[in-house]
């Protein structure tokens, strides 16, 4: 380990712009996209702002923690998916869940009524072909001004990361899954 002195004054200089929305990416093929967003939802929700958050791969029964506990605060959350596509019986009915689910995120993103939208695992759908990229990228470029909005899911388009404000790539060093621990409750659900 190396030893690093604090610093002691600023690193950096106040950003000079005005305040407004951000586009946030959470990528890669490391753990942590959704906690990483569900973290930005609870922050902004603790601040009393409006959330909205859409799961476009798990569905709308979906019971994990989290589900729980924004249930208790009040933060809603749409399950639109039926499950990873290995889980799908009818991938068709799959994509059509998923064209549905976001014209519903969609809405939410223009309508201007929420100060944070999170599109988690929305990479999945887009990548797969499910989604017009296009019309995503125009709904983002076009949100009211004061809208954040967070997408989550591994490989996401280059073309989205161009125009986000924030990306972050989770990168995988070490998994317990790839070393025989299966998935737990309160960690992966």
């Amino acid at each position: 380990m190396d030893i690093q002195t604090p610093p002691t004054e600023k690193p950096y200089e106040p950003p000079a712009g005005e305040r407004r929305g951000l586009i946030i990416v959470n990528t890669g093929d490391g753990k942590g996209k959704s906690t990483a967003a569900f973290g930005l939802a609870l922050r902004a929700h603790g601040r009393g702002k409006a959330v909205k958050i859409y799961q476009f791969m798990k569905v709308p029964s979906a019971r994990f923690g989290e589900h729980r506990v924004f249930e208790q605060l009040g933060v809603p959350v749409e399950g639109l998916g039926d499950g990873f596509s290995w889980k799908s019986q009818d991938l068709e009915r799959s994509a059509q869940l998923a064209r549905n689910g976001w014209e519903r995120a969609k809405a939410s993103i223009l309508s201007g009524d929420y100060f944070l939208v999170v599109l988690d695992e929305i990479t999945y759908p887009l990548i797969y072909g499910w989604l017009p990229l296009e019309d995503v990228l125009h709904t983002l470029r076009t949100r009211p001004q004061d809208v954040h909005v967070v997408l989550t899911g591994r490989n996401c388009p280059q073309e989205i990361i161009a125009i986000a404000d924030t990306v972050t790539e989770m990168r995988l060093v070490k998994h317990a899954f790839n070393a025989g621990v299966p998935a737990q409750r309160g960690i992966e659900d």
